[in-house]
């Protein structure tokens, strides 16, 4: 009987050992993916969705989208130039049409409710208004009034509509800007964003402007403006973007944002300087954040958007020429991770141009040049993800 004991012992002796063994080995594996994936991080977790939004009606298609925005009710809006469609892409638009169903431009405005179902259209030339040479950039504000920029050669104005396409107010005239110290017109208008707390619409002015402007957004009297680290707006050539030199005092061409936070700070995109400058509502410069720094051409920073938890804690940042999103620890002003790629299926980007989230913390983003769509993120939580990049976030199921 001493003997048998013996014997189970040493059986669940050598079992341990396999235990412990099996262990050891998961865990260099493990560490070895983990290597070769890169870090896990603590962060937000989305999923591509890659049948959001439904198929347009009427034969539609987009062009160039460069523009997102969410409302009240969580739908929503972008802006796009169906002008950029090639004739062989819209044939049955042509004079006369060379096709007979397939396929036509879609109206410029374009409201999406949160199953992907296009709910409401308009926009382009109209009675009262100067319809932008080329729109850019939506925001739907919290009174559900609707701006538009324009990045076209004249474009020194900005417009505003009710939800439902109703002129309401043009602010600057085309053909107009006299640089970026002109208090009466705008210089290629990026973005804009209006605060509900005090009815201010900051402008990111712009393509030609290098400035942020801050209005009254019921009367758009200008109220105050600056340009980098809070300086006078110089409208001098400052060269080509080089990453080794000491940052540029003035903003490149494009100022592509500014994004003003619950806690009262504006987050400004200077595309092309690959950096994000952070100042106060006066203009009162704090900060800033250099992503992708040796990024040339048209830059690193395009857009961003805030995560929707109390805090903001995440900064959420488009890239158009790197193809992804970078995920910033807006305390820290570090990035921790990045999703997409570049291409064309979805989950990966060709020209990731504007940036927006719901209120349920999903992400939107919109492709400019011949991406030509609008993209879904769904927001799974917190958890483990992989830093410093991603790749493609596909659905787990």
């Amino acid at each position: 009987m001493q003997q048998v004991r013996g014997h189970r012992r040493l059986a669940l002796v050598v079992a341990c050992l396999a235990v412990v063994g099996f262990v050891a080995v998961g865990q260099a594996m493990l560490g070895r993916t983990e290597a070769a994936q890169g870090n896990m991080v603590y962060g937000p977790v989305f999923e591509v969705d890659p049948l959001w939004p439904k198929p347009l009606p009427n034969h539609w298609l987009l062009g160039t989208t460069i523009g997102v925005s969410v409302d009240s009710r969580d739908h929503i809006w972008i802006i796009h130039r169906g002008d950029a469609l090639a004739a062989g892409e819209v044939p049955a638009a042509q004079d006369p049409p060379t096709a007979a169903d397939c396929c036509f431009p879609a109206p410029p405005v374009l409201e999406f409710d949160q199953g992907g179902t296009l709910v409401g259209s308009w926009g382009g030339p109209g009675e009262g208004y100067e319809w932008p040479a080329s729109n850019h950039g939506i925001f739907v504000d919290h009174m559900d009034n609707v701006w538009i920029g324009g990045n076209g050669g004249p474009d020194s104005h900005l417009l505003k509509f009710t939800r439902y396409g109703q002129f309401l107010l043009q602010l600057g005239r085309s053909g107009g800007n006299a640089g970026s110290n002109d208090q009466e017109n705008f210089g290629r208008v990026a973005k804009i964003f209006v605060d509900p707390k005090d009815n201010e619409a900051y402008i990111a002015d712009g393509y030609l402007n290098k400035r942020v402007v801050v209005l009254d957004a019921e009367t758009g009297a200008f109220k105050r403006y600056w340009g980098a680290y809070g300086n006078r707006p110089d409208d001098g050539d400052l060269g080509r973007y080089d990453p080794n030199a000491e940052p540029a005092q003035q903003f490149r061409n494009p100022v592509h944002c500014a994004e003003l936070s619950l806690d009262g700070l504006v987050y400004v995109c200077d595309r092309v300087g690959d950096r994000i400058q952070v100042f106060q509502k006066d203009g009162t410069y704090v900060e800033e954040l250099f992503v992708a720094k040796d990024t040339l051409g048209a830059g690193s920073v395009w857009d961003i958007a805030f995560s929707r938890d109390a805090d903001q804690k995440y900064i959420y940042l488009a890239d158009g020429v790197n193809e992804k999103v970078y995920i910033i620890d807006r305390k820290e002003m570090e990035v921790i991770s990045s999703f997409g790629d570049g291409g064309r299926q979805p989950g990966q980007f060709y020209g990731a141009h504007s940036i927006m989230t719901d209120s349920h913390g999903n992400i939107y983003v919109t492709e400019t040049f011949e991406g030509k769509r609008l993209q879904k993120f769904v927001y799974k939580g917190e958890g483990a993800i992989r830093s410093p990049d991603q790749g493609v976030v596909w659905p787990a199921n």
